[in-house]
């Protein structure tokens, strides 16, 4: 049974509702507008109107793929200040931008001391991703082991992991701070393991890769993890003064 409209106009609005073409129902008129003033062809008019529409469901998808990202900062890779700090290396921080890491399943590491800008790079790729329409999700390194071990405990392990392994950019942020039990250990490395050449990876640490012991059981335990981690990886190990100081400094 069709749509009772007054007007064709309300017949348009009522279909598009419908179809839910969100961005041609609040423009439509103005386009005809514009299509009257600049004479267009038919074809021209009708392009128009359907990128209005893409440009749209491309605005609201980056928006929902940026707010379930769940990044700590705004910044983007526009927003290194390359001069302050040298050691970071600004060709191979946009090459890696293009996102082609991803394309091989990748991961990255950044080392360097806390201000550094290992976040920012971090969440500057992220929203890349997120821009290019793929799915990220940027998490602190202890909250992460923290819900793996709690799904464990409650059951959900099994669901969470076949969500981790959905996310096509999984950024974890300050794999430094912790000391991980065995049995957050044996989880931390389910998830590496399920992810090798399948999703691509982001790490930021303070610690030297030769100083990963420290985070788990052992040499042995590091070893297992790193081999994974780093037999398609970019490392970049960044040096100098703290971009927190030079703000506080300012």
């Amino acid at each position: 049974m069709g749509i009772h409209c007054e007007s064709k106009e309300e017949y348009i609005y009522e279909m598009m509702k419908n179809f839910k073409l969100v961005d041609m129902r609040e423009q439509y008129m103005d386009i005809i507008t514009e299509a009257t003033n600049e004479s267009l062809s038919y074809i021209d008019f009708l392009v128009r109107l359907i990128k209005v529409e893409e440009h749209g469901k491309l605005a609201r998808r980056n928006s929902k793929l940026i707010n379930s990202a769940c990044f700590d900062i705004t910044s983007t890779l526009e927003d290194i200040d390359y001069s302050f700090n040298p050691s970071i290396d600004a060709d191979k921080i946009n090459s890696l931008g293009t996102l082609q890491f991803m394309d091989k399943h990748e991961n990255i590491i950044l080392i360097g001391p806390p201000g550094v800008g290992k976040s920012l790079i971090a969440t500057g790729i992220g929203r890349n991703a997120c821009k290019a329409g793929k799915t990220v999700l940027f998490i602190n390194a202890k909250e992460l082991v923290d819900k793996l071990y709690e799904s464990m405990k409650y059951g959900d392990l099994v669901e969470l992991l076949k969500k981790l392994d959905k996310i096509e950019l999984l950024i974890i942020d300050e794999l430094s701070y912790i000391k991980m039990d065995k049995e957050r250990e044996s989880l931390f490395f389910q998830m590496i393991r399920r992810r090798y050449e399948k999703g691509s990876l982001i790490i930021t640490t303070n610690l030297p890769l030769g100083k990963w012991d420290s985070l788990f059981s052992g040499q042995l335990a590091a070893t297992a993890i790193l081999d994974r981690l780093i037999h398609h990886c970019h490392i970049l190990s960044i040096s100098g003064d703290s971009y927190r100081v030079k703000g506080k400094n300012r």
